[in-house]
């Protein structure tokens, strides 16, 4: 791995062609991100949220600016074993994939493994989600409603992406993950223990607010324009819909996601009170 965790001091960085400038950039493209094993995380609220999480980070490229206005974060850093580099803005704006990056970018291993969630109320199933946006988002909603865990499919949206990082203010390091998972086969194992499957279709007949969510539910949400697959809604136990206005086709998915949940968790709170 080209990103070590050895405490370094150097000169600050200015070309753009310096080689390890040049293979942090290289971190822009999925493909490389997925040869490298490494992750690209921008901005000072997800760097101190990975720090906060005890997510392990390689290498810390910074403004001699952005340092100065972060010391308590600096201080947090520098308890790590973390490298850090000293890099003039345009650089900075080189490694970073917006448009006005804060001052700082972080490189990180990808997880070695994934934490199976295990399900006691609430969890989804995203099924062929293309939007980065949306991921994030549903995962910032997810960890908010106090989720148990998501489930992604492997066609769908890469799931280390600098956009879902961003979308998700944080929550991407706090929320437990499945990527690349079987749904069908994941449906039938959650169905054997007892797991209600709830499939959001525009279709179904039933409201989401009459689905009894004090049951540990699974739902089961599509991509942004073809919903879920025939496979996925014949293995449902239950179909489910958000009422609209005429002439409104569809919701946002992380939309439709949020409130889901948080119906879920208004069940969940009357039940416990009772």
């Amino acid at each position: 791995m080209l990103f070590v965790n050895s405490r370094k001091e150097n000169n600050i960085l200015t070309s753009i062609k310096n080689p390890l400038v040049k293979q942090a950039r290289k971190l822009h493209r999925s493909q490389e991100r997925q040869k490298q094993n490494l992750l690209l995380i921008e901005g000072t609220n997800l760097v101190e949220a990975a720090c906060h999480a005890d997510y392990k980070l390689d290498i810390i490229f910074h403004t001699e600016r952005w340092q100065q206005n972060h010391q308590p974060l600096c201080r947090i850093i520098a308890e790590q074993e973390v490298r850090v580099e000293l890099v003039s803005p345009e650089v900075l704006n080189a490694i970073a994939t917006t448009v006005n990056p804060d001052g700082v970018v972080a490189i990180a291993p990808r997880p070695i493994s994934e934490t199976v969630p295990t399900l006691k109320n609430v969890g989804i199933a995203l099924e062929r989600l293309q939007d980065p946006g949306n991921l994030g988002t549903i995962i910032r909603t997810a960890a908010a409603a106090g989720v148990d865990g998501l489930w992604l499919s492997p066609d769908s949206v890469d799931f280390y992406s600098p956009k879902v990082l961003r979308a998700s203010a944080g929550q991407w390091f706090r929320l437990p993950v499945v990527t690349n998972q079987d749904l069908p086969q994941l449906v039938k194992q959650q169905q054997q223990q007892g797991v209600q499957i709830l499939a959001t279709t525009s279709q179904a007949t039933k409201t989401y607010w009459e689905v009894d969510f004090t049951r540990p539910s699974l739902i089961l949400l599509g991509n942004e324009g073809a919903g879920l697959s025939a496979q996925l809604l014949d293995l449902a136990d239950i179909h489910i819909k958000i009422p609209l206005a005429n002439h409104v086709e569809s919701l946002n998915v992380a939309i439709t996601t949020a409130l889901l949940l948080y119906e879920a968790q208004r069940q969940l709170a009357m039940s416990n009170e009772q």
